[in-house]
């Protein structure tokens, strides 16, 4: 049995049960509904921004008969995030497509993650796919996001005057020091 979607969200599954099933599901959730995601864009521009996913599930002989647990994710959503050179709103597309290897516990998750190039997940009674999806997504955020070309000139580009057109600060005080040292003497 491959189910292809469910209905029910927030969306929890039985890892061993889907991969044992070779399940496969797929599926848009709105921006709205993960909210750590929607707080990374731009509100005003990414409203109506769905992200798309799919999650299929599989197991992975070892040698002597046992399995592996194994999740491969794919999720990709549109975002407008702040530009940061001019801080309008960029469009990027985020996107993630990984395998991840289901074990036991967290210890030997942690020994795993350290020693293999792996993406590697405790084994929990039930995981919330939606909460995967959104962590990993958040993973995948450019860390400066910008225009290639931005759409304005930057504003402090204007605002900057060369060097030697700028008063000197010092000035003022100098002249005012001239002024109650003539009158003092």
């Amino acid at each position: 049995m491959k189910p292809k979607s469910r209905p029910h969200d927030p969306l929890k599954l039985d890892m061993a049960a889907f991969a044992a099933e070779h399940g496969e599901m797929a599926g848009d959730w709105p921006l709205a509904s993960m909210q750590r995601l929607a707080e990374s864009a731009v509100p005003e521009a990414s409203t109506d921004a769905l992200v798309h996913w799919q999650a299929r599930g599989e197991l992975r002989p070892l040698a002597g008969g046992a399995a592996e647990i194994w999740l491969q994710l794919k999720a990709d959503v549109r975002l407008a995030l702040c530009c940061q050179r001019c801080l309008a709103p960029v469009e990027e597309t985020v996107a993630l497509d990984r395998s991840l290897r289901f074990v036991p516990d967290e210890q030997q998750a942690a020994a795993l993650d350290a020693e293999l190039e792996d993406d590697v997940l405790s084994l929990e009674r039930v995981l919330d796919l939606r909460e995967l999806v959104e962590d990993e997504l958040l993973l995948a955020l450019p860390l400066v996001p910008r225009h290639a070309h931005c759409p304005q000139p930057l504003p402090l580009a204007e605002a900057q005057e060369p060097a030697d057109e700028r008063p000197n600060p010092f000035a003022v005080l100098a002249g005012l020091k001239g002024r109650g040292g003539a009158g003092a003497g």
